[in-house]
């Protein structure tokens, strides 16, 4: 039913939270996972007078930054498992979207209260626009319920 789950990561505390989760829907269904983390774009600082070289320079440094830490995060929790993890930049809930559509995904798993306070009056909640614009199943789990405690 599902071959291929996309998890969305942050590396927010909440991510690793998640894991367990991931790893028991991706054995029940014998499933891929595919890890994907989205480097937020900086194109507004533009209007406050930041040179544009600079802006992109600061995002290359974070997508291989972010890179780095994904292999990192992968290698920790997924490997014994079918996984393939990539970057992208953009606006995080847009490009999870669009990673599933064209990707072939079937399910996405992912975690609520990533972000708090400030954060998320800012960004919104990505889970919430995800669940929203999915043309397939979301399942979102509270990293700081009873099944997602029990699952560590």
């Amino acid at each position: 039913m599902f071959e291929k789950i996309l998890f969305p990561v942050d590396f927010s505390p909440v991510s690793e939270k998640i894991v367990p989760v991931v790893r028991e829907v991706a054995a029940r269904f014998q499933a891929k996972v595919q890890v994907l983390f989205v480097a937020r774009v900086f194109e507004h600082l533009g209007s406050i007078y930041v040179p544009h070289p600079s802006i992109t320079t600061i995002q290359a440094e974070l997508a291989k930054g972010a890179r780095k830490k994904l292999d990192e995060f992968l290698r920790e929790h997924f490997q014994d498992l079918p996984v393939e993890g990539q970057v992208v930049s953009g606006d995080p809930a847009e490009e999870i979207l669009k990673f599933a559509a064209t990707h072939g995904v079937n399910l996405i798993v992912m975690g609520t209260h990533g972000r708090k306070g400030l954060e998320r009056i800012m960004f919104g909640s990505v889970a919430e626009r995800v669940v929203k614009g999915a043309r397939v199943p979301v399942l979102t789990v509270n990293p700081y319920g009873d099944q997602a405690r029990s699952a560590r």
